[in-house]
């Protein structure tokens, strides 16, 4: 049974930096895409960042030239580089990743918490 687990959240100053983690448990995300959502209070889930098996990726426009993606497939883990952090990146933010082949299945983590505040 897999699930994941995030980590790094934290409360920082606008400008500063971050580094959350996501680590999936089980086999089958290798292949496949795995990827950073947020929700802010009152908000819709939306799309930060997301990277394939094959390591291409693709960000939001709020994320682009500050946030990196990258995966170590090795270890079923996800990261997400948050630099220059502003406030309007406050939100909780959730891991996501696909597991499967021929049938695909969708998998989130509980959430961490990123508070960026003046």
């Amino acid at each position: 049974q897999e699930q994941l687990v995030e980590s790094g959240g934290d409360s920082v100053q606008p400008g500063g930096s971050l580094r959350l983690s996501c680590a999936a448990s089980g086999s089958g995300f290798s292949g496949n895409a795995m990827g950073w959502y947020r929700q802010a209070p009152g908000k819709q889930r939306e799309l930060v960042a997301i990277i394939s098996g094959d390591g291409s990726t693709n960000y939001a426009d709020s994320a682009k030239g500050r946030f990196a993606i990258s995966r170590d497939n090795a270890k079923n883990t996800v990261y997400l580089q948050m630099n220059n952090l502003k406030p309007e990146d406050t939100a909780v933010y959730y891991c996501y990743a696909r597991r499967g082949v021929i049938t695909w299945y969708d998998y989130w983590g509980q959430g961490t918490r990123v508070t960026v505040s003046s």
